[in-house]
């Protein structure tokens, strides 16, 4: 099983070719079609894959959590994935994946994993409404493998959101103020996730800037193309309507490095800037961040720091504190 991510430290180099490589695995036989379905999790969010260690159980949590286990010293929650979709009740779960990422490490428990698939994210489509009604948002992309065998990347995000509670909104937006003259102002912004969306949403709400918003990567670029378009026939700049582009990493048919390169190597775009909002906070995703062009790099649920950032390069002030360390802004 340790032989899954053996190279995982090679993978990154995937980061800004517009592939990705996810860890499948199965929760166990749907009760109402018998079948079992196959998920997956993008291997750049997975630490290891181990037999499931003994679980404390804890008190006053959701029911699909199922406690903590210690990790080399290090107390991690632990959440049934087939509880929480309502799949696989009877299955035994034999199989922890850890994940780490954005500050936050956690084990997922599962039926079984399968393999790891690479592939290009414009395989990776947007679900159908009828998917996304049915899980709840669960799912932000879904793959097609040979013999109509369906694959659904699951939203890590709404899970931890709704199980640990990691994101609690009156202590992660308090203090944050509006700009003045906030209405001239607008984002452009780019997420797969729903609870992702809908925070970017409340702090561009409380800052009162205008906002588009897109599920990936590929929506985004049709908007500013649309807008590039419209502002080039009436004698404008793009920069002079869109304030700031704010892009995921991680989203189906186009991610958020292509299409900052796409939007850097445009100079219709000139003047534009462009702000990274991940879970992939690692310095390695950062550096490829800088190499197409990214004009900063935030952490995902830090809402303050993201309407701080957000603030400051809509204004045009200095920054006093930036989002990368100035080292590195020099390579």
């Amino acid at each position: 099983m340790s032989d899954l991510l053996k190279n995982i430290d090679a993978r990154t180099r995937l980061a800004g070719t517009n592939k990705l490589e996810i860890l499948l695995f199965t929760l166990g036989a749907d009760r109402r079609t018998g079948r079992r379905e196959t998920f997956g999790i993008n291997v750049f969010k997975v630490r290891e894959v181990m037999r499931t260690p003994a679980i404390t159980a804890a008190p006053e949590m959701p029911s699909s959590v199922e406690g903590m286990v210690s990790l080399r010293g290090v107390l991690v929650p632990v959440v049934d994935l087939g509880k929480y979709v309502g799949v696989g009740e009877e299955s035994p779960r034999d199989i922890m994946i850890v994940t780490e990422y954005n500050g936050h490490t956690q084990g997922f428990l599962v039926e079984a994993v399968d393999t790891i698939l690479r592939l290009d994210w414009a395989q990776m489509r947007v679900p159908p409404d009828m998917l996304t009604a049915k899980m709840g948002g669960l799912v932000t992309a879904v793959t097609e493998l040979p013999e109509n065998k369906l694959v659904m990347l699951l939203d890590v995000e709404k899970v931890l959101s709704e199980t640990t509670r990691y994101d609690d909104d009156s202590l992660l937006f308090k203090d944050i103020e509006p700009i003045a003259d906030a209405e001239r102002y607008l984002v452009v912004f780019a997420d797969d996730s729903s609870v992702a969306r809908k925070q970017i949403m409340q702090t561009l709400d409380l800052i009162g800037v205008k906002y588009i918003g897109a599920a990936n990567g590929r929506q985004a670029w049709e908007e500013l193309k649309k807008i590039a378009e419209t502002t080039s026939s009436s004698g404008r700049k793009v920069s002079d309507v869109v304030s700031l582009v704010l892009t995921d990493v991680e989203m189906p048919e186009m991610d958020g490095y292509i299409l900052t390169r796409h939007i850097k190597s445009d100079l219709r775009f000139e003047g534009v800037p462009v702000v990274m909002h991940s879970s992939l906070s690692g310095m390695s995703n950062q550096q490829l961040g800088l190499s197409v062009g990214v004009d900063e790099y935030v952490p995902k649920f830090e809402p303050q720091r993201l309407a701080q950032t957000l603030r400051r390069l809509i204004l045009g002030e200095k920054d006093a504190s930036p989002a990368l360390p100035v080292a590195d802004k020099k390579k």
